[in-house]
């Protein structure tokens, strides 16, 4: 008898145990998706931009705060040269979207804001989550874009 009580006990801590750990995992999960979300502005407009899981956008992520002034290129992208060189891992991404943030080499970030083909290579950052509009805020010239956590 004792030892039938010593297992069920032992068996409840174990399943108390479990819970505890399932709930540790949903707060580090819901902790991790919010650092993977930055804060774009551009002017007095605000975007959110869900990074990529890869070593090139957690280095960008450790460069914020970044402000800076993007050029404009083709009519469909601002760009700007960063002092330092982010890990790369570009690939041939064929079709760009009115949205992504991109890495042009190893320490060019760029954000497009048509669709459009394409033949270069690039490795994604990440992608704002609501791109309408894009264009006419990002517009002609060169703009001052402020990346923040």
């Amino acid at each position: 008898m004792k030892n039938f009580l010593f297992i069920i006990c032992a068996v409840g801590a174990l399943l108390t145990g479990c819970g505890e750990n399932s709930q540790a995992t949903s707060v580090e999960i819901k902790e991790e998706k919010i650092l993977n979300t930055i804060k774009i502005s551009v002017g007095d407009k605000n975007f959110s931009a869900r990074l990529e899981e890869n070593p090139s956008a957690r280095a960008f992520s450790e460069m914020l705060p970044l402000e800076i002034e993007m050029n404009e290129l083709n009519g469909n992208e601002k760009y700007f040269y960063l002092d330092k060189d982010l890990p790369s891992n570009s690939e041939r991404v064929e079709k760009i979207h009115a949205g992504d943030l991109m890495l042009f080499g190893s320490n060019c970030v760029v954000i497009f804001y048509k669709d459009f083909s394409t033949s270069y290579s690039y490795t994604r950052l990440g992608r704002l989550e609501n791109s309408s509009g894009l264009e006419k805020i990002l517009g002609a010239g060169n703009i001052s874009v402020k990346f923040e956590e």
